[in-house]
């Protein structure tokens, strides 16, 4: 029955009426799931739906799908074999057909058709495939489900749900076979099932897997609707075994009697209830930037969670007292069920005939049965009769009960829920891991630091000592052939004084010559031959084997700092995108709280293009990377040398200083600085989209436009625009200059570093944003130019018009795209109100347009402007008497 109801009532049905096209839809309607198939095998953790149109009409406005009823005939009994032995049976089915003809007499008789009619051969096995089979698969699926069992007591309700089957496998029911099928298609290491075995009995709920817990309460969500049972036993189940030994405790509570129609005559409704938790995984999704239309990063696929009930309801059987013969308490036991079961009868009766109020809150079992009728679930019931024709009134009720619920046609919905916590859970332990792999890397790098540094000293102190050994070997060496030098010189100088004796002596004195000069000359020699020695000496010192090895251990050194740097990249990454996730799983969370798991979906589409709208006073995950990582450390990354890296940290500074609140501190930090460094030194075109896109938030601030235009900035955005092809990269750069375009200070400056030039350039990409961004800047600069010639600070022809801007604005007046036609006429209108432009607006046809705009513009304001300009100014009133124009 349907959720969201109002407090004495539960929504409509959408009823099929009941014509004779209706009637022949009933016959042709298949009990097969209107839900697409699995494209899975049984026994897989995941079971996904081949439509995605289908599964976002499920999730967003529901599917619809009618209430589908089978009929089932029993077989004689012995007693009926005995007493009706004259007598046919009162019903005849057409399996084939699908119909069932209900004998009012041996010529008269009623026809019905019903989704399914099985006969009283039909097995179990295929009583399971037509009636729950299909409710199951739904239920896998993420979809609510009920099978439900109906009719006189005695006619095999219970056999047909609630058989075990411990004799003969064949015999079981749907409870166990649908236990079968579901822990055949869950894994039990991401998904889970757990059970609840109810009874409700003279209005009160018991639970029959805690007999104590005598008077279970209902809980309604006010929200959404929703039935909760919170005091029930939740038991979760791991295998078949279990389970049956789950539904061997129940029945064991179960209350039952001895009656005249049915010895073991169920007092009490049995509600079954199978909650099916499972994991599955969405499309990848990539983020995009506020400024860039690109992608930061792809994120992997969303994993959610698909929380589902199967709910098996084993009626207990309607009974005339007269033929039952209850009474005593058992009197009170068949005033209750009667009660309960016609309340039943009347919501679905009311939700057949379309009754604007229907009264859900009249029994416990309507209440819990809210959402089986009229409301989000898949529902399935099951009339069972007999053949005797004693109790043919008991089956023509039942038979009337089945035909109305066909009319109930519920909008199925399916529970899926954003698995934030496993996500949030699984990206903790894969940074603690890279944080203890980090560690063990960090220590491996000390150790081998220290290694290297205790080898470099050794080796330095081995060279120093060889070094040292080696110099007093050539100072011993240089001294001994000192010794041998002098040596010599001395036998050589007693040699020539022997030899050339007195006389020569005496001659080679007057000549001013003696032994002493000869002397004096291998003397001078020996020296030189020592100061030879000393300095190969000096270069041997300067030149030894130990400078290179120190090299190449400092260059190991710097290896393994980049390393280290390396790592602390990844980490600030990881640890971005944990805080992204993190995000996104508040967001989801609010959203449900919000508007319920319909609506979740819609605010995870893009959270990256929603951080301006943060969740009331809740950081952004770009704030709190901004505090927890540091400013210093995010620009830092600007300069890595892995492009990726560098390319996601620019795209963290872009979404930054799109918050005016940030713009201050990035500047104070240096980030416009290694903003327009990026631009001079990259030829990344997504770095200069994204810098380009980060500068144009700063230019909104009119202290940092004149930083910008002192530190170069106008000459770089320019020289990116004629390289650039890109429109997204054009547009970033149109919207930087048309920012500065609007500060009065900088008109001049700006014209003489390009700017102007440089929007006409970007022109010629022709892309709407681009264009709309050059118009914008024009007119920026148009209307500082304006108010500059109204306070007489500036004279003479606009400098627009000096740099030939004016033949694009006439050409682009009256353009398709409203942004760049207002825009545009708004330049006009400013250079128009200087007369010294007024000569070259009507010779480049701008007067037409002028007019045009003063006739014909949606805008109140400028339509007005442009008016009031050229009744204003000599040149065009003259003009326009010329051409007889008249406003």
């Amino acid at each position: 029955m349907a959720s969201g109801a109002n407090r004495n009532g539960m929504h409509k049905g959408t009823v099929k009426p009941p014509s004779a096209a209706n009637s022949s839809n009933l016959k042709s309607s298949s009990f097969k799931p209107r839900l697409p198939p699995s494209n899975q095998s049984p026994g897989s953790a995941l079971r996904r739906t081949n439509s995605a149109s289908f599964t976002a009409a499920a999730r967003d406005d529901g599917v619809p799908g009618r209430v589908r009823v089978a009929v089932r005939l029993r077989p004689r009994n012995a007693e009926e074999l005995v007493a009706d032995a004259d007598f046919a049976d009162c019903v005849e089915l057409q399996p084939e057909l699908k119909r069932l003809k209900l004998r009012k007499n041996n010529w008269d008789s009623e026809t019905y058709e019903f989704d399914e009619v099985l006969t009283e051969f039909a097995s179990q096995k295929r009583v399971y495939e037509v009636v729950a089979k299909p409710v199951v698969e739904s239920v896998l699926d993420g979809y609510n489900g009920t099978v439900m069992a109906y009719g006189q007591t005695g006619t095999g309700k219970t056999f047909t749900l609630g058989r075990l089957g411990e004799e003969d496998t064949s015999a079981r029911g749907i409870m166990v076979r649908s236990m079968e099928e579901i822990l055949a298609n869950v894994s039990l290491e991401t998904d889970s099932v757990t059970v609840s075995y109810l009874q409700l009995y003279m209005e009160a709920i018991q639970d029959l897997l805690d007999p104590a817990n005598d008077n279970i309460s209902i809980v309604e969500d006010p929200k959404t609707g929703d039935v909760s049972l919170p005091g029930a036993t939740h038991v979760e189940i791991r295998d078949e075994h279990s389970f049956l030994e789950l539904l061997r405790l129940g029945e064991a509570h179960r209350i039952a009697a001895n009656t005249k129609l049915n010895t073991e005559s169920s007092r009490s409704h049995a509600i079954l209830m199978v909650h099916v938790k499972r994991s599955v995984l969405g499309a990848e999704d990539a983020i995009p930037s506020e400024i860039d239309k690109s992608s930061h990063f792809v994120k992997p696929p969303k994993p959610l969670v698909r929380k589902s009930k199967l709910v098996l309801v084993d009626l207990a059987g309607s009974e005339r007292v007269h033929k039952s013969g209850s009474e005593g308490h058992m009197l009170e036991e068949a005033k209750s069920i009667n009660l309960s079961l016609s309340a039943l009868g009347k919501c679905i009766n009311a939700l057949a005939e379309n009754s604007a109020h229907v009264p859900v809150r009249d029994s416990k079992l309507t209440r819990l049965l809210r959402d089986s009728f009229g409301g989000t679930a898949r529902t399935s019931l099951i009339v069972t009769i007999g053949p005797s024709p004693r109790h043919r009134g008991e089956t023509a009720s039942t038979i009337l009960f089945g035909q109305r619920a066909m009319k109930v046609e519920n909008m199925l919905r399916i529970k899926e829920e954003f698995d934030y916590k496993s996500l949030a859970r699984r990206l903790e332990i894969q940074l603690d891991k890279l944080i203890a792999e980090n560690e063990r890397q960090q220590k491996a790098f000390d150790d081998e630091v220290e290694r290297i540094n205790l080898e470099a000293q050794n080796r330095v102190s081995e060279v120093e000592r060889d070094f040292t050994d080696a110099l007093e070997k050539e100072r011993l060496k240089c001294q001994m052939e000192y010794m041998e030098s002098v040596k010599k010189l001395e036998e050589k100088m007693i040699e020539n004084q022997r030899k050339h004796g007195c006389d020569g002596f005496m001659n080679d004195k007057c000549n001013g010559k003696g032994p002493g000069f000869s002397i004096a000359e291998d003397v001078a020699e020996v020296k030189k031959l020592l100061e030879k020695e000393i300095n190969m000496r000096k270069e041997a010192e300067e030149e030894a084997g130990g400078a290179a090895e120190i090299l190449k251990l400092q260059k190991a050194l710097e290896d393994e700092g980049h390393q280290k740097k390396k790592l602390e990249e990844e980490i600030i990454i990881l640890r971005s995108q944990m805080l992204q996730l993190t995000f996104e799983a508040e967001q989801m969370r609010r959203c449900l709280g919000r508007g319920g798991s319909g609506n979740a979906h819609t605010g995870l589409d893009s959270p990256m293009s929603q951080v301006r709208d943060s969740l009331n006073g809740h950081k952004t995950p770009v704030a709190a990377l901004f505090e927890q990582v540091g400013l210093q450390k995010i620009l830092a990354l600007l300069e890595s040398e892995d492009p990726n890296v560098r390319i996601h940290a620019v795209k963290v500074v872009a979404n930054l200083a799109a918050e005016e609140a940030n713009q201050e501190r990035i500047v104070e930090a240096g980030g416009l600085t290694s903003l327009l460094m990026l631009l001079r030194s990259y030829e990344d075109e997504t770095v200069h989209r994204v810098a380009a896109g980060a500068i144009a938030n700063l230019a909104m601030n009119e202290a940092n436009q004149e930083l910008i235009m002192v530190q170069g900035g106008i000459s770089l955005l320019s020289m990116t625009a004629s390289d650039a092809e890109d429109p997204q990269t054009l547009r970033m750069v149109a919207g930087a200059i048309a920012n500065l375009c609007g500060n009065d200070k900088l008109q001049s400056k700006l014209r003489s570093e390009g700017g102007i030039k440089a929007l006409l350039g970007m022109v010629r990409c022709g892309h709407l944003d681009v264009l709309s961004q050059v118009a914008r800047g024009i007119a920026n600069f148009a209307k500082c130019e304006s108010r500059a010639s109204t306070n007489g600070i500036k004279s003479g022809r606009s400098l627009l018009i000096d740099d030939g801007a004016l033949p694009w604005i006439v050409q682009n007046a009256n353009n398709d795209s409203a942004p760049i036609r207002r825009h545009i006429e708004l330049a006009l209108c400013h250079l128009a109100q200087h007369e010294v432009n007024a000569k070259d607006m009507i010779c480049g046809g701008a007067l037409w347009e002028l007019v045009r705009i003063s006739q014909d513009c949606s805008r109140e304001d400028i339509r007005s402007l442009a008016r009031r300009t050229l009744n204003s100014s000599p040149v065009f009133r003259a003009e326009m008497r010329r051409l007889r124009i008249e406003l």
